[in-house]
């Protein structure tokens, strides 16, 4: 399961661009997360898209209202489960959401106003379903390649 969440000012993204997002920051995260383009796992991700109002937004202690002109702000929040998340792989997700997100509002980079987190959600504090999730359980469905597979048992002391 993995969960991105897209914070902008409302109005920001028009209907086309969250289509748009919905399924490249889906596969921004999936490739890296499990070594590969592997459609069948797009069901285990979630895009949420929360827009505020100018006076709900500051920055460098002044509201957006407030500012004159809008910065171009977004907040991208992307909450995986545990895994193979080293630095590397940690610095290319964030690197392919922000390209992601100049591709969809037809920028040539990122603004600098656009920040990503990244947060792995330990191993036994994921549930749905009724019940607690694992990767471990996820990973003989054939999404993940044998590579990726390894790295995240060995990640998890598995």
């Amino acid at each position: 399961m993995t969960v991105v969440t897209v914070n902008t000012s409302k109005g920001r993204l028009d209907r086309e661009q969250r289509r748009k997002l919905a399924e490249t920051l889906t596969d921004a995260v999936l490739v890296p997360e499990v070594g590969q383009f592997a459609p069948a796992a797009r069901a285990g991700f979630q895009v949420h898209f929360v827009e505020r109002e100018p006076d709900m937004v500051a920055i460098g202690g002044r509201l957006l209202a407030d500012a004159g002109q809008e910065p171009d702000v977004m907040l991208i929040d992307v909450a995986v489960m545990d895994g193979d998340w080293r630095r590397e792989v940690r610095a290319e997700v964030i690197e392919r959401v922000l390209a992601a997100l100049a591709e969809a509002c037809g920028l040539p980079e990122p603004s600098p106003a656009w920040w990503v987190n990244f947060r792995v959600i330990t191993e036994g504090s994921w549930g749905s379903r009724g019940g607690v999730l694992s990767i471990l359980s996820l990973l003989d469905s054939g999404v993940f390649t044998e590579e990726k597979a390894e790295a995240i048992r060995a990640a998890i002391g598995a």
